[in-house]
């Protein structure tokens, strides 16, 4: 099913979605801390309270003993206000505390002994130095219950600061491992999408690489975004209008070889007629021009066959049968089905390289390129000169060469010796001259199988080279 989304818009929705789960991650982070930061704030803001009360109680209870000790050795009303002052202020500054349930209790113990010191100073009926002991022991006690409160109040403070160090703890790991979840998440995410999204683009890129080798019969289709969907639409009427032009082009060389065979042949069974003298005897000057016309006719005859048979040999190298061949074994074939041609001027053909390689191919396809390039060397190579193939692996490929001891090849033409037709102006002597389609068809078969077939720098004779990727999956 073609998606409607485009492989921009899918791949704008992917870092969306992994940009949201990150910032989702961090924005509850963020909410966590600002949530423990404002407990920090609340919590230090009572610290500071507590710890003004506690001092300020601590200073308050220092007044009222110093005016009630004086109060009971003066008798003087105005001392007795004092102390009556201070512990108004003590008792405002003890609100706070006994709100504070760690402290609550001693505010009430401390809260019941102001009011004993109070009713103590109030009761004229015991006398004074009595009075005095009895509100000495009632200090005593004040002021343990005001330590008790400052102690009190620090170890809640440490607590507090403790709980909050914890949630900090906490909340730190917590991220940690938000962070580390939402980046594999991320990775995953980014992962999947991206095999998801390079599935079509690897897909199209085979498909250009088959249009580019001429291997038209397997339909495109393109399964993804809308966009790579009608791209690989596109790519398959292009498939579909180039096998038009091949059959058009095969359609074109049948009927033109027709056309022209006919002719050629009244043409050539004419000349045959007037050598034979059926017109008449021939001058000598007569008799070189049919010579001349009869090997003409030849050549083009020859030619026109060797145009066929490019056109054909191009044709059956897109129908490849692929199967596991043992490539040296393969290679002895070719060698001893030309043992005649090679012997019969004194060349020794030497095979080398690795016997166990296996690789899969078209033998019968694989095999006439492999022909096609001893034949060549065969007909270049001096009597008594030396080929030599070697097979094997180099640098993750499968590479066949074939060298020998003929004239070589010159660099100006190394580019062109693969053209159709191309012939060099290094022949062969007491040879006829080449049609300059065997090379040609050499490149036509080993593209086929995905690979190429090149020239290498004179080494004393020719040297071609044959390079296969060991990976046939994109073939």
């Amino acid at each position: 099913m073609t998606l409607r989304a485009s492989f921009r818009q899918l791949l704008l929705l992917a870092f969306v979605l992994i940009a949201a789960l990150l910032g989702a991650v961090s924005l509850s982070g963020l909410q966590a801390l600002q949530g423990v930061l404002a407990q920090s704030r609340a919590n230090g803001q009572q610290s500071t309270q507590l710890n003004l009360a506690t001092r300020g109680l601590a200073e308050r209870s220092t007044d009222m003993e110093r005016a009630a000790r004086q109060y009971l050795v003066l008798g003087d009303d105005a001392l007795r206000q004092r102390f009556d002052d201070a512990a108004n202020q003590a008792q405002a500054l003890l609100l706070p505390l006994g709100q504070y349930p760690p402290t609550a209790a001693l505010a009430q113990q401390w809260l019941a002994s102001a009011v004993r010191i109070r009713s103590q100073l109030a009761d004229d009926r015991v006398p004074r130095p009595s009075r005095g002991n009895a509100v000495a022991a009632e200090f005593q006690t004040l002021d343990g219950i005001s330590r008790g409160l400052s102690q009190q109040v620090q170890q809640s403070i440490a607590e507090h600061n403790q709980q909050v160090q914890n949630a900090l703890e906490e909340q730190r790991n917590r991220q940690v491992q938000q962070v580390l979840v939402a980046i594999v998440a991320a990775a995953v995410a980014a992962l999947a999408f991206g095999l998801w999204l390079t599935r079509p683009l690897r897909r199209l890129g085979q498909s250009i690489v088959a249009l580019g080798e001429g291997r038209l019969q397997q339909a495109i289709q393109i399964h993804g975004p809308a966009d790579l969907a009608s791209l690989g639409r596109q790519l398959d009427w292009l498939r579909l209008r180039l096998t038009e032009l091949d059959e058009d082009k095969a359609r074109f060389l049948r009927h033109t070889s027709h056309e022209l065979k006919t002719p050629l042949a009244a043409l050539r069974e004419g000349v045959a007629l007037l050598q034979e003298g059926v017109g008449g005897t021939l001058g000598s000057e007569q008799a070189e021009i049919v010579a001349i016309l009869q090997h003409n006719t030849g050549v083009l005859q020859q030619q026109i066959e060797d145009l066929l048979r490019y056109n054909a040999a191009a044709f059956d190298a897109r129908q490849l049968q692929r199967r596991p061949t043992v490539l040296r074994t393969l290679l002895d074939g070719v060698v001893q089905a030309q043992r005649l041609s090679w012997q019969a001027r004194s060349l020794s053909v030497a095979v080398e390289g690795d016997a166990t390689l296996s690789h899969p191919v078209d033998p019968e396809r694989l095999g006439m390129a492999l022909g096609n390039l001893l034949s060549n060397a065969v007909r270049f190579s001096p009597p008594g000169g030396r080929i030599r193939w070697w097979v094997g692996t180099l640098s993750s490929q499968v590479v066949f060469e074939i060298s020998d001891s003929g004239p070589g090849i010159p660099e100006d033409e190394r580019e062109h010796i693969f053209d159709p037709f191309f012939r060099g102006h290094i022949q062969p002597q007491n040879q006829p001259r080449g049609s300059g389609i065997g090379l040609a068809i050499v490149r036509e078969q080993v593209a086929a199988h995905g690979g190429l077939v090149r020239a290498m720098a004179n080494t004393g004779g020719a040297c071609f080279q044959i390079v296969l990727p060991l990976d046939t999956s994109h073939v």
